[in-house]
């Protein structure tokens, strides 16, 4: 059964009008494609907004009656407000049953509990993608796809190629691609307290003793030390000079006083 939605075509246009709608419970949109051209049209946000919630709306062909008159389309885009959580803005695409469509399908993964992998091996599952880009008519056009991984043990994986996929239903690929959908591995939280372990550990050698950083810390003082009082002799040695000069006459009175000791001796 299709999901319907009401829709009422827009005759106000600008950021006004939109702001106008909004504050009534309204959301303004647009649909496009197909043979028509592209028609401004307003919504009611409770109704719009309870079927966003439904996965199936996303990927499902829905029936919009535009007053009164209904039309097959695809949702392609909304906006939300950042913080109210009210849709903003909704864009649908018309379709034609004859056309093929291009599409986001949601994934669905089963029975990953009972494979080896998981029951047996302590492994979990790790869903790669969760939606896949397919391509089919819209009568073709699948809510989901179902991933069975009862058969992965650790380490084995479920590739695009590998999937059993509904009749008319074609995944977009690009050539030679076959990119993983699911797999079965390790607990990484083991592997992540694994390296916390090893980055707190310091290897012994590494780390100074107190013999060893105390007399790194004396020599470094003493050489300061010596630095030290190697600068501040340099002034005091300029300063020696003119003592050594006035020092001189001392040294020279010295033999004036043997002299006359020995006169005083002759006498």
């Amino acid at each position: 059964m299709k999901i319907q939605i009401q829709a009422q075509k827009r005759t106000g246009q600008g950021t006004g009008a939109a702001r106008r709608l909004r504050r009534a419970g309204r959301v303004p949109g647009v649909v496009y494609g197909g043979a028509g051209g592209p028609v401004s049209i307003e919504l009611d946000h409770k109704e719009l907004y309870q079927n966003l919630v439904n996965e199936a709306f996303h990927a499902s062909i829905l029936t919009l009656q535009l007053d009164g008159a209904p039309q097959d389309v695809l949702l392609r885009a909304y906006n939300m407000h950042p913080w109210r959580g009210r849709v903003q803005h909704i864009d649908f695409q018309r379709v034609s049953k004859d056309k093929k469509i291009h599409m986001k399908v949601p994934l669905h993964f089963v029975n990953a509990e009972k494979s080896p992998g998981v029951k047996e091996q302590g492994g979990v599952a790790n869903h790669v993608v969760n939606e896949l880009d397919i391509t089919c008519l819209p009568d073709d056009l699948p809510e989901f796809i179902q991933i069975d991984m009862g058969g992965l043990s650790i380490g084995g994986a479920i590739h695009v190629n590998d999937l059993v996929l509904p009749k008319g239903v074609t995944p977009v690929l690009h050539r030679g691609e076959n990119p993983v959908v699911a797999t079965v591995i390790l607990p990484v939280i083991v592997t992540e307290e694994e390296e916390a372990a090893a980055a707190e550990a310091v290897p012994a050698g590494e780390v100074p003793t107190t013999e060893q950083a105390v007399p790194e810390a004396g020599a470094e003082g003493a050489a300061g030390a010596d630095k030290a009082g190697e600068k501040g002799a340099k002034p005091g040695d300029k300063g020696a000079k003119p003592g050594d000069k006035g020092a001189a006459p001392a040294a020279a009175a010295k033999p004036a006083a043997d002299k006359g000791a020995e006169k005083k001796e002759k006498k």
